[in-house]
């Protein structure tokens, strides 16, 4: 069987795309299975997209990726079944959606991870939210056989489209790469975020609240990602997220920050920075938010927190009891061992190519 896998980045950059679907790629459960992976964009157009500046290169991978795109069109006779990430496209409407299922007659399978379809611009490129054309996600969905979500929120909305709806969490290998158990003795103490700058702002809620437990306990506030955050009302530490050095430096946190509004973006997030603490036994502080309250059980496997004094409580809870948060940690684990490990839903995402689904 062969399956044409189209997705927006270039393999082992996007997290999304890392932890969405490209660990089962090459698990031995695949051996009869071809996977194609074509990305709309190279890696030089990826590491400028989300820069100020480089419009011009930005255009030029777009085009180019659209010209990709076009290419493959010809070669789909050769495909069972074509896989999308997203979308096919990250601008415009869903023409090559629409050529796959109508044209073509191929079944899709339809993967996002985020509320998609809710119109928003980065800080970097503010100008497209238009040509993003969110209104297309609908319209996915009913142009596939079969779509697969991160969470009970996104899922509710593909149903109204797809009678096919399929929930498979973001996941992490805890077999090779998130294998590692904190040592929750080590000092110096630290509490941590990892994320992407365009979370910054969930980060922002409780930055205040972390200036003033520093003004009363020792600790290192770490912050991993791909730009420095420049906040000026609490000390950090800035590490530059690496995919080489991405569990060496969340090994280094005690406790694990995800805050996040209540609103339909992030309703539609997967709680996946919890899910990567708690795989390394590393317990998270989260607000009770989508899926994050599904995730983290509370108080037995990280702390739920809604306002500053919450946070403040829950985070000095944490910091003045080693025991708490070893013992946390070790649920933690257990719980993304069991439910949201590669391990755990490898039989989930292969059963979406079953042949008999294909021969019907």
């Amino acid at each position: 069987m062969k399956i044409l896998l189209l997705a927006p980045a270039p393999a082992n950059i996007s997290p999304s795309q890392r932890f969405r679907f490209e660990h089962y790629l090459t698990l031995e459960q695949n051996n009869d299975l071809n996977f194609v992976y074509e990305s709309f964009l190279d890696k030089q157009s990826w590491g400028v997209l989300h820069l100020h500046d480089h419009h011009l290169l930005k255009t030029v991978g777009i085009m180019k990726g659209f010209a990709r795109r076009i290419g493959l069109l010809f070669t789909l006779h050769q495909y069972d079944w074509v896989y999308i990430h997203r979308e096919a496209a990250p601008v415009g409407p869903p023409i090559f959606e629409w050529l796959i299922a109508k044209v073509w007659r191929k079944k899709i399978i339809f993967d996002f991870d985020d509320a998609i379809w809710v119109s928003a611009a980065s800080v970097a490129n503010p100008g497209v939210a238009f040509l993003k054309c969110t209104w297309k996600v609908r319209h996915i969905c009913k142009l596939s056989s079969i779509v697969t979500v991160g969470n009970d929120f996104l899922g509710d909305y593909a149903r109204q489209y797809c009678k096919d709806v399929r929930l498979i969490p973001t996941v992490v290998d805890t077999d090779t790469q998130h294998n590692q158990l904190k040592n929750q003795d080590d000092q110096p103490l630290a509490i941590g975020w990892t994320g992407t700058f365009t979370n910054f702002y969930n980060l922002l809620k409780i930055t205040p609240v972390l200036a003033r437990l520093k003004e009363k306990y020792a600790f290192t506030f770490l912050v991993i990602a791909d730009k420095d955050p420049g906040f000026t009302d609490v000390k950090y530490i800035f590490r530059k997220w690496q995919v080489d050095t991405e569990i060496e430096d969340l090994m280094q946190f005690h406790i694990g920050l995800m805050p996040l509004e209540n609103s339909e973006v992030e309703l539609g997030k997967c709680a996946f920075k919890a899910i990567q603490y708690m795989s390394l036994g590393v317990p998270p502080v989260v607000s009770p938010v989508g899926a994050n309250s599904v995730v983290v059980q509370n108080g037995i496997n990280g702390m739920w927190a809604d306002g500053a004094d919450e946070w403040y409580l829950a985070l000095e809870a944490l910091i003045n009891n080693t025991d708490l948060r070893t013992q946390i940690g070790k649920a933690a684990r257990d719980r993304i061992v069991n439910h949201y490990s590669v391990k755990a839903t490898t039989e989930k995402f292969f059963k979406l190519f079953n042949y008999t689904s294909v021969l019907k």
